[in-house]
């Protein structure tokens, strides 16, 4: 057995709930898949309402593997590049040569382990917060997504309830594509599109919305 979170929406806020399944161990797509299938029927088994969407490359629905953050990019660069190229440590950064590898190589790269403490992200040149914990990841991946999906594409988001990403474990990391996923959700929920939110103007959105 595994437990992995989803994120919904209740009242009006992004919100989780940790569910428990069988977990089909192997690097395999198809087991992935296997699992993430076990995640959704623990979903539904607990409201029976619920159409959960796999956000990740292991998606069985074309949606969900477009909103994988491996397939975002933003002006031109992957999404992953962006977020670590952007984080401020005490001892260095931000590193932008990051932006000009690959993913792997960017979120590998021993600088963002021996830099020190974390204290700040920067993107064009604006310092974002670590607090909301989740509020730049969240802001670069709605960004992406705006650059990188049609309008049609973000609005079918609009056909599912629950966000899961099978590989986010909460234990080892904070961000992941299906919280940011949500907030779409809540998005089009309220505006019927995604607002071309200011930095100051969403990080209050996101205290006040995002659990």
């Amino acid at each position: 057995m595994a437990k992995r979170p989803a994120f919904f929406i209740h009242q009006g806020k992004v919100v989780s709930e940790t569910y428990s399944f069988a977990w089909f161990s192997g690097f395999a797509v198809s087991q992935k898949q296997k699992s993430i299938e076990s995640l959704h029927h623990a979903i539904i088994a607990a409201d029976n309402s619920a159409k959960p969407l796999e956000i990740s490359t292991k998606s069985k629905e074309t949606i969900g593997v477009r909103l994988s953050a491996f397939h975002l990019k933003l002006n031109g660069y992957a999404l992953e590049n962006i977020f670590q190229s952007a984080k401020v440590f005490e001892n260095g950064g931000p590193y932008i040569d990051l932006l000009d590898v690959s993913p792997k190589e960017a979120k590998r790269d021993e600088r963002l382990h021996n830099s020190g403490e974390l204290k700040a992200f920067h993107y064009q040149n604006e310092a974002f917060p670590l607090t909301p914990k989740t509020v730049f990841y969240d802001f670069i991946y709605i960004a992406a997504v705006k650059k990188s999906l049609t309008a049609d594409e973000i609005n079918t988001i609009s056909n599912y309830n629950y966000f899961t990403d099978i590989e986010f474990n909460p234990e080892k990391s904070i961000n992941t594509q299906a919280r940011a996923a949500a907030i779409i959700k809540l998005l089009l929920d309220e505006y019927g599109c995604l607002p071309d939110f200011q930095k100051k103007d969403f990080i209050q959105y996101h205290k006040e919305h995002i659990v």
